[in-house]
């Protein structure tokens, strides 16, 4: 195997683990929210308020799909529909209180089980994987949560996706 495909692999199985972490920190809140609802919500709460075909085009889903989404979120109690002050022919979606403590306990439970992930590491692995994953994340062209580069929530979550040239 050459250095590609073992990094690859190696890759592979740390996304499984990730992936494995984010289904448990959405688990206390799966009986009230899909992965794609709660990804609406996440980038509501990057966003703040904002309109559907905005919302939309973020998720890359059509509206439709989106309008779906808002409706059973609005029914939860997790998102509000309010007439854009600065447009009255619009209407603007944005976090209730409860959607945006809904979104920072799942984005909490995820940060400390990564944490005891981490804190089993020695110190020196812990400075090697910082430098392995901000290399890769550079490398594809994602903005580093670390330095709160623009375009990154507090949260640890990006704003959109990157346009990247192919």
């Amino acid at each position: 195997m050459d250095d590609v495909d073992a990094v690859t692999l190696a890759v592979l199985t740390a996304s499984r683990l990730l992936v494995a972490v984010s289904a448990r920190s959405l688990a206390a809140v799966e009986d009230r929210v899909t992965l794609p609802q709660f990804r609406l919500l996440v980038v509501l709460s990057t966003h703040g308020s904002a309109k559907l075909v905005a919302l939309a085009d973020l998720l890359g889903v059509n509206p439709s799909t989106a309008m779906r989404m808002v409706d059973r979120l609005v029914a939860a109690g997790l998102v509000d529909r309010r007439i854009n002050p600065e447009n009255r022919r619009e209407t603007v979606l944005q976090l209730t209180p409860e959607g945006r403590s809904l979104v920072e306990d799942v984005t909490t439970r995820r940060r400390e089980e990564i944490a005891s992930i981490v804190a089993r590491l020695a110190p020196g692995q812990r400075s090697a994987l910082i430098d392995a994953l901000t290399a890769f994340t550079e490398a594809g062209g994602e903005p580093d949560a670390m330095t709160g580069d623009a375009g990154i929530h507090p949260l640890g979550w990006a704003d959109a996706p990157v346009q990247r040239d192919s």
